[in-house]
């Protein structure tokens, strides 16, 4: 039996449980960087790997490698009776479900099983976060609930992938709008994955505001704002080091948003204790775009991936939460991005 997780954390533990078989940890993160469609497998891996290693600071060699070894971890189920996908609700692990049930709906499974686990809460766990948090005992007793995947559940997750890797964001929301409670936490997590988009208020994506605002109320430092985040904005499931990187654009911006102090140089790997106090504050430019009052793509360039949405000059799509749909824009006058 192998047990594909969606994530180390939640190997180690189900690893001190009961439950035998061998473990795959998922050590990917696609809501985050370049998903663009019709690549070869070979041709996907170098995308990934050259966006991991430039968004965590790691050897592309080494990305290359981990992910060849993920492929090859998921291409061996064919030497198991049992596969089970052990996932989430939230937006992180939702992308990557739909991405692993999209791969094996283009393998012939022949005499192995295809299984799911797959929750939003658990009993006694207030703000359940994820699997990572449960103890072995408490994990080793969903195993019991899992279910064969089904065809309605592969067609849907298939769908939901093309959507989500389109060079626009259109077909994702029209996917939106169809009966998909086959996953049942698909349409939430994607929907959030729209809200990232920036704004036509301020140029910013849910994610931005939501961190500026709680920097607004008073949260200055990561450690503060971090937790606050994940809270506030649970569905998302960022880690530490996503939500870092987040951050980053609206500091290094040609006319940035946020100063920082007591921070060493910007790292994704947040390891040690001075980037956790790391401090930030407004600029003005920060408070007019927070207050709707200039808009951050107008000011700064923009060169951006949300899935296979690349936001760049030309392909400037926004989200119009007031009217609840994508648009695409053009480039404002007088912004950096006019020629």
């Amino acid at each position: 039996m192998l047990h594909l997780l969606n994530g180390d954390s939640t190997a180690d533990i189900l690893k001190q449980s009961v439950v035998q078989g061998e473990m795959l940890p998922w050590r990917e993160a696609l809501m985050a960087g370049p998903t663009p469609q019709n690549l070869s497998q070979d041709q996907w891996i170098e995308v990934r790997a050259k966006h991991l290693s430039e968004a965590y600071t790691l050897t592309f060699d080494d990305c290359k490698r981990d992910l060849s070894t993920l492929y090859a971890g998921l291409q061996s189920f064919s030497q198991h009776d049992e596969v089970v996908l052990w996932f989430e609700h939230d937006l992180f692990c939702q992308v990557n479900l739909i991405h692993v049930l999209d791969w094996f709906s283009k393998q012939k499974l022949g005499k192995t099983k295809l299984s799911l686990i797959c929750i939003g809460e658990f009993p006694g766990r207030e703000n359940f976060r994820g699997l990572g948090e449960l103890t072995p005992a408490q994990l080793a007793s969903l195993f019991d609930q899992r279910h064969e995947v089904s065809d309605a559940e592969r067609q849907l997750a298939a769908e939901a992938w093309a959507a989500y890797c389109s060079p626009n964001p259109q077909p994702l929301a029209q996917f939106l709008e169809k009966e998909i409670s086959a996953l049942p936490f698909l349409r939430a997590a994607l929907s959030k994955h729209l809200a990232r988009f920036p704004s036509v208020r301020n140029g910013l994506g849910n994610i931005e505001n939501k961190s500026l605002e709680l920097i607004a109320g008073g949260a200055s430092e990561f450690r503060e704002i971090f937790p606050k985040f994940g809270i506030a904005e649970l569905i998302y499931g960022l880690g530490d080091a996503q939500f870092w990187n987040d951050l980053q654009p609206m500091i290094k911006a040609k006319h940035p948003l946020l100063t920082h102090t007591n921070m060493a140089e910007a790292k994704p790997a947040l390891a040690n204790a001075v980037q956790l106090k790391a401090s930030f504050t407004f600029t003005e430019t920060g408070r007019a775009v927070l207050n709707g009052e200039s808009d951050f793509i107008t000011l700064n360039e923009i060169d951006l991936w949300l899935g296979g949405v690349h936001l760049r000059p030309g392909n400037l799509w926004r989200c119009d939460e007031k009217n609840q749909k994508m648009i695409v824009v053009p480039t404002p006058r007088g912004s950096m991005l006019e020629n």
